[in-house]
């Protein structure tokens, strides 16, 4: 592992992490998982280090299960369980690469572990409006949107308890990366320290429509109605609206959680 960096993307399932992936990897100087017969390339399903998300209900689920978060505290942080992730990681990448990217989406609730485990390693998170990840994930999880959304806010709600304890991250919105791929990955690569690279990616701008028609169609039931009412404010503190759901919010936390990253006196990085 002697210089290597740990990049690792979180976002949940039908977030934009797979295609943030591929063009992160494209960069001459970062290698990511590719062709590796698992699904979408995640480091989850190249490991047994720990259990990857579908042990814990799979997509739309697994937040919901306790154990399936984990942090420095965890009993398989070790620096025998980071040498044997690396290993096993390992055959994937390019090892002439200075960067290693490995995203996985249960990694939005495991930043504390991965950093212990992997120090000097920096984090890149991409979300998307709820209503986008809830249907685009239903047909995998066979649950209500009221049970998705749900899942949503508890996975968002560890993640920002969890930017408290993390070295170096990055946060980026899907709907800004399909407006302008490049300024948004422009702004990656800086945060990465890294020179920026022209994207040649096929992105489309509009997916988001037919998930915000859906839940127009929807909304004409009560149920939906006491919904908007139950989870509005929830999800407006992550930038988002149900009620008007085109509308991109401020999140005023996410700067005041940046300023004290570097003055936290409980960190410890050492296994």
């Amino acid at each position: 592992m002697e210089g290597k960096k740990f990049i690792f993307i979180a976002g949940l399932h039908r977030s934009g992490t797979s295609m943030l992936h591929e063009i992160i990897r494209s960069h001459p100087n970062i290698s990511g998982f590719h062709n590796t017969g698992v699904p979408a390339d995640e480091g989850q399903h190249l490991q047994n280090v720990y259990e990857p998300a579908l042990r814990f209900g799979g997509p739309g689920k697994f937040a919901f299960n306790c154990r399936s978060r984990m942090d420095e505290s965890h009993p398989l942080v070790s620096s025998a369980n980071a040498k044997k992730l690396f290993e096993q990681w390992r055959p994937h990448f390019d090892m002439s690469c200075d960067h290693l990217v490995e995203k996985s989406p249960p990694n939005i609730i495991r930043t504390r572990f991965l950093q212990k485990l992997f120090p000097h390693s920096k984090f890149i998170f991409i979300l998307r409006h709820p209503l986008a990840v809830s249907y685009a994930t239903q047909k995998w999880s066979g649950t209500s949107i009221q049970s998705l959304l749900e899942h949503y806010l508890l996975a968002h709600e560890i993640m920002i308890q969890d930017f408290h304890w993390l070295n170096s991250f990055q946060f980026l919105r899907y709907e800004a990366l399909v407006a302008d791929p490049q300024l948004a990955i422009d702004g990656i690569f800086n945060f990465l320290q890294l020179t920026p690279i022209k994207v040649i990616y096929d992105i489309k701008r509009d997916v988001n429509e037919k998930y915000f028609q859906l839940w127009e169609k929807d909304s004409k039931n009560s149920l939906n109605n006491k919904l908007e009412e139950k989870l509005e404010t929830k999800i407006n503190t992550l930038g988002y609206s149900i009620k008007h759901y085109h509308e991109v919010l401020p999140v005023p936390w996410l700067d005041a959680e940046r300023t004290d990253l570097h003055s936290n006196p409980q960190k410890d990085n050492r296994i």
